[in-house]
């Protein structure tokens, strides 16, 4: 069911409209097309049946007055950088070259979206369809100066890539950060997008990214979402990946008041890999809500996913995940699995796994499963001498585990495990 139009949308570009003007690195008719689509659609509400459990045109309404494309200054981003990586830093939606390191990493490219040369302009919304969600709309046309990060031919980068979005911007305030990420043929990259919030006061991130990945090439990227209880926000994530390329993303949500990622796979040609693995540890009136599309469109590939979450006192979580096989995907291999514990009688979990088949030749399975901490490990860990939150906490990290022990970067892993709490 299409959402009723309501006169959110159109709010925000009367206050974008009188203070900032034309974001002149996006193509006019994108930007029309954008508008346009905004005016007619709206902000979803929980009418949507996509938007069914997270009415964001209320909250929009409810909190946020504002749209940021400003650029404002941080005195030290020392406490938030991780070892051994290179940082990148972009500050309410702008790329700060000032802020980000010099190191050169060789068959590393970095344009800014207002110096960004024609072949990266030929791919803005090229995958991020402005005509598909009304918040890739938003974003379209109110983009602040975002990044094309390229990899050239050949070439495997030596270390991770650290992009630190930090919001500090004008209270109650929509940001809406964007990327490009390009691999090219044979080249490699690992590349973990960080989002923070440093202000006192609330903000809402407007995230896309369209990510490209080229004939034989291998992207590893961990998202992490940090933005205090004064964050909320959608996360777009657009992916095209080519033939014998591999795709895996981790996605680890740390705190937010309200979290919608929507993670949108196009396994492209034949013989490429995706794999999505998520994370959640909620309380409070916290929700977090994770869609996935894995859409295999060419033989002989294969995706898995695995999303797990911890939902303690009145939280809400949700996991609506489609495989949709094409009918030239034969030999398709695709495996879906969403687990979850609550930790109280109110915690709330809405699972949707979903499977979409017009191929005859596939191997494709999707499982769900909800339930409290083992009574029974409990009380084996107790005999033992072990007290009950130390045994709690073993249990959960074993749960959780599964996830975080795919994150490679060990300075990424140290600091997901000590947010996190379980150890």
């Amino acid at each position: 069911m299409i959402a009723e139009k309501t006169n959110t949308a159109q709010q925000l570009i009367e206050k974008i409209s009188s203070s900032a003007g034309k974001v002149d690195f996006m193509n006019d008719s994108a930007l029309t097309r954008a508008l346009f689509y905004l005016e007619e659609k709206g902000i979803p509400t929980n009418k949507h049946e996509d938007y069914k459990y997270c009415n964001i045109d209320g909250i929009l309404k409810k909190e946020f007055k504002n749209i940021s494309q400003k650029f404002s200054s941080i005195e030290n981003i020392k406490p938030y950088k991780l070892d051994d990586t290179i940082t990148l830093v972009v500050v309410n939606g702008n790329y700060s070259d000032t802020l980000s390191d010099k190191t050169i990493l060789k068959g590393l490219h970095i344009d800014t979206f207002s110096n960004i040369q024609d072949s990266g302009k030929k791919l803005i919304n090229s995958i991020a369809n402005v005509e598909s969600d009304s918040f890739i709309a938003l974003n379209t046309a109110f983009s602040g100066n975002g990044f094309h990060l390229r990899i050239s031919r050949n070439e495997a980068l030596q270390m991770p890539i650290h992009v630190l979005y930090i919001n500090n911007s004008l209270p109650e305030s929509v940001v809406n950060p964007r990327n490009i990420i390009e691999l090219e043929e044979n080249s490699e990259a690992t590349i973990i997008e960080h989002y923070i919030n440093i202000g006192s006061s609330k903000s809402f991130t407007n995230f896309v990214s369209e990510k490209f990945l080229a004939q034989n090439s291998k992207l590893d990227c961990y998202t992490i979402q940090d933005e205090s209880m004064n964050g909320f926000g959608v996360f777009t994530n657009q992916v095209k990946v080519n033939k014998h390329a591999n795709y895996s993303n981790n996605t680890i949500t740390l705190s937010g008041q309200l979290v919608r990622n929507n993670h949108n796979v196009v396994l492209a040609d034949s013989n490429c890999e995706a794999h999505l693995n998520g994370l959640f540890k909620i309380s409070g009136n916290q929700l977090v809500d994770n869609h996935t599309l894995m859409d295999h469109q060419m033989p002989h590939c294969e995706s898995n996913e695995l999303y797990k979450g911890i939902i303690d006192d009145k939280s809400t979580g949700v996991f609506n995940g489609k495989i949709f096989v094409r009918k030239d995907a034969q030999k398709t291999n695709a495996y879906q699995s969403s687990k979850n514990i609550l930790l109280s009688d109110d915690a709330t979990i809405n699972t949707k796994p979903q499977l979409e088949i017009y191929a005859d030749d596939v191997k494709c399975s999707h499982g769900t499963s909800t339930g409290k901490i083992d009574n029974e490990a409990m009380f084996y860990l107790h005999t033992r001498g072990i007290g009950k939150e130390s045994a709690k906490k073993l249990l959960l990290n074993a749960f959780a585990g599964e996830v975080i022990d795919r994150i490679k970067v060990e300075s990424l892993q140290d600091f997901v495990q000590s947010k996190l709490n379980l150890v």
